[in-house]
């Protein structure tokens, strides 16, 4: 796994991999993972064991998968990603920058912080989530001159803090039921937890913005 992880991060900062390689990137992981316990005989793991485990990674896996594939359709539906073609996603997008014309650049990039923040309690799916956000997020910072890091560091803190608190994540749900918590009582609870990282969130962007972090 550790091996794994270092090819990755070489591969992203190096080679430029993207979501297929770094896919094939953990297959390979869970193969040779697999083909470890086989040989060693770990946890009595056979071949059929293996590839029954492979599938059932799968079948969690679907649900995700749905979201990603539906937003990149409803990228198709707003033009496409291509700044220079007049699309519908354009026209959002230059509506949004005019609306934050003369913002303080800091200002922008928390107001992309509660956006994210807020997205998340519907679109718990992380991937699913970027996969819909990042699209619009990414030529915003553009034009209200926040760097790209930036935005997504606004999505990695929005959607990171608020998986404890929204009611709509499965895990979330699923812990609390087997802990026999009720989500009211959690959520009495977990409110000012997020209050405090909304603090935090705010203050790490902010300061993103003012080192001009890339």
């Amino acid at each position: 796994m550790l091996a794994v992880l270092i090819w990755i991060i070489w591969g992203v900062t190096k080679k430029a991999y993207y979501i297929p390689e770094i896919a094939s990137q953990f297959f390979v992981m869970g193969l040779v993972a697999g083909i470890i316990a086989v040989i060693f005989k770990l946890n009595g793991m056979t071949i059929n064991e293996m590839a029954s485990s492979f599938q059932r990674g799968v079948a969690d896996l679907a649900g995700t998968a749905v979201v990603v594939g539906m937003a990149k359709g409803i990228l198709l539906v707003l033009g496409g990603a291509d700044a220079t073609v007049a699309s519908t996603l354009n026209t959002i997008l230059h509506g949004i920058g005019n609306a934050l014309q003369g913002v303080p650049a800091a200002i922008a990039a928390w107001f992309m912080y509660i956006f994210q923040s807020l997205f998340n309690l519907v679109v718990t799916s992380n991937s699913g989530q970027a996969a819909l956000t990042m699209p619009i997020m990414a030529p915003l910072a553009d034009i209200v001159g926040v760097s790209r890091q930036v935005a997504v560091l606004a999505y990695q803190l929005g959607a990171g803090f608020v998986d404890a608190f929204t009611p709509v994540s499965a895990s979330l749900i699923g812990v609390l039921g087997v802990a026999r918590v009720d989500w009211m009582k959690w959520a009495k609870f977990q409110i000012k937890m997020q209050a405090f990282f909304f603090v935090i969130g705010s203050a790490v962007v902010i300061i993103a913005v003012l080192v001009n972090f890339q």
